[in-house]
């Protein structure tokens, strides 16, 4: 099962549409506070994956990364609290509440046990390797007996 939605047909734009994720009506892409989910890339390589998560404002302890059943899962819920002195007189002050959830199901090339993760300049790196049977092999020569 490819990570990437698309293959190497040309679907036409109707296809797409609904296989955007815009369409994804469960549980699996969502924001529970009205707020944009953050923007991802997925790369494949020889020998993995990666996925780049936008989510500028965070920390790395911000975020929840699980697997589950070669589903992955990324999520992040944050409040921010601002101290107010007791000296500060405001007559609106709004709370700032987000959180995400962006779920990914793994093709059967990944290797599940070494995924690693990095959250640096705004921009969460989950890298999945893959299994050593989907690396590609060298060139070898057969010999004609």
């Amino acid at each position: 099962m490819p990570l990437v939605r698309f293959s190497n047909q040309y679907p036409t734009l109707f296809d797409r549409v609904f296989e955007n994720d815009l369409f994804d009506w469960s549980k699996r892409n969502f924001s529970n506070t009205n707020t944009t989910l953050p923007a991802v890339n997925v790369k494949e390589s020889v020998y993995g994956f990666e996925v780049e998560m936008a989510a500028p404002g965070l920390t790395k302890n911000d975020f929840k990364i699980e697997l589950d059943h070669d589903v992955l899962t990324i999520s992040s819920e944050k409040q921010a609290d601002n101290e107010i002195n007791d000296d500060q007189n405001f007559t609106r002050k709004e709370f700032s509440y987000q959180s995400f959830t962006r779920s990914f199901t793994l093709p059967n090339t990944a290797s599940t046990e070494n995924i690693g993760a990095k959250y640096e300049n705004g921009v969460l790196r989950v890298l999945i390797p893959k299994q050593e049977e989907a690396k590609p092999k060298p060139v070898r020569q057969i010999a004609i007996a």
